[in-house]
């Protein structure tokens, strides 16, 4: 069972911004910048291209008004999308407001925010949802 799989169980924690029955978005606790969301199928599969159809379609058309969320949350260019999954072996998109290519360089450091940093990103995207 992924960390992905026990935060969908309910067993760890997170800054949830958005959830239906296939899909689950939620904070990044290391993010590249704040508002960095991960929207992750609830359906634990390693690799995005091993994502059923259904579902793989299905995680753009979820992740839309989240992206659209954090534009309007955040002084950015765009809300950009990075699929890597190096780090937790369950699908998953990032997405990063970005001013430019480098704000989605996964090799830079990440930020460290307090609880209440993050709960007040949670919220900000939340209310432009």
């Amino acid at each position: 069972m992924t960390i992905f799989s026990k935060i969908i169980a309910g067993d760890i924690p997170s800054y949830k911004i958005a959830e239906n029955e296939q899909f689950i978005a939620f904070l990044d606790i290391m993010p590249l910048r704040k508002g960095h969301v991960l929207v992750v199928p609830k359906i634990e599969v390693d690799k995005i291209f091993d994502v059923p159809d259904n579902y793989l379609s299905g995680l753009l058309v979820f992740a839309k008004p989240i992206a659209r969320a954090i534009e309007k949350s955040f002084d950015c260019n765009r809300c950009g999308v990075s699929v890597v999954g190096i780090e937790v072996p369950h699908a998953h998109v990032h997405l990063i407001p970005i001013n430019d290519a480098n704000d989605l360089n996964f090799l830079q450091p990440k930020l460290t925010l307090t609880g209440e940093e993050m709960k007040e990103v949670q919220n900000l995207i939340i209310s432009n949802l």
